[in-house]
């Protein structure tokens, strides 16, 4: 399995399926890693303790975190499963936050703002050059700015994850431009 591959996998199990391996998350989205290795391996995937240490500690996403004694991983933020219900310290938001996402979503958008979809929170950036990144993965990228400032201001809560990531729950539409 590449280190790519990996850090996909690891991502879609500690995110949405950890059923899929037979992998339990406890409510902070925390799972042992040998107990990750093994249920990859009884599944077919060639996935190591050093290739989940790997794609915790490299490259610039910065998706997951270790515990401090090594032995557990979880995904910092963009969970669907309904077991894990991280808790997040509400933060004051920079003046302008940007969500990136695909042209062919922009009429959606533009109508019912952004929601989480399945995920749990909506996820901001706060550069314009992450966002982006983000909305070419799904396509011709287009870069949304969200007036968080603003938002923050009438009561709307923001957090953000240990990797710089901003999440809210909602994006009403009157407060994206761009």
């Amino acid at each position: 399995m590449t280190p790519e591959d990996a850090s996909k996998f690891i991502a879609y199990v500690l995110r949405h399926a950890p059923e899929s391996i037979g992998l339990r998350l406890d409510a902070e989205g925390w799972a042992e890693i040998d107990a990750l290795v093994a249920g990859a391996v009884a599944d077919g995937r060639g996935l190591t303790r050093s290739g989940v240490v790997h794609a915790a500690t490299s490259g610039m996403k910065k998706r997951y975190e270790l515990s401090v004694d090594g032995l557990r991983i979880r995904a910092l933020q963009g969970h669907s499963t309904p077991q894990v219900s991280r808790s997040f310290d509400a933060a004051v938001p920079p003046a302008q936050l940007f969500h990136g996402t695909a042209t062919r979503f922009l009429d959606a958008i533009r109508e019912q703002g952004l929601v989480p979809g399945s995920r749990q929170h909506v996820h901001l950036s706060a550069d314009e050059a992450t966002a982006v990144q983000v909305g070419q993965r799904h396509g011709k990228a287009h870069v949304l700015r969200v007036d968080a400032g603003r938002m923050h201001a009438l009561g709307h809560a923001f957090h953000l994850a240990e990797n710089g990531v901003w999440l809210t729950e909602v994006v009403p539409p009157e407060f994206l431009s761009g």
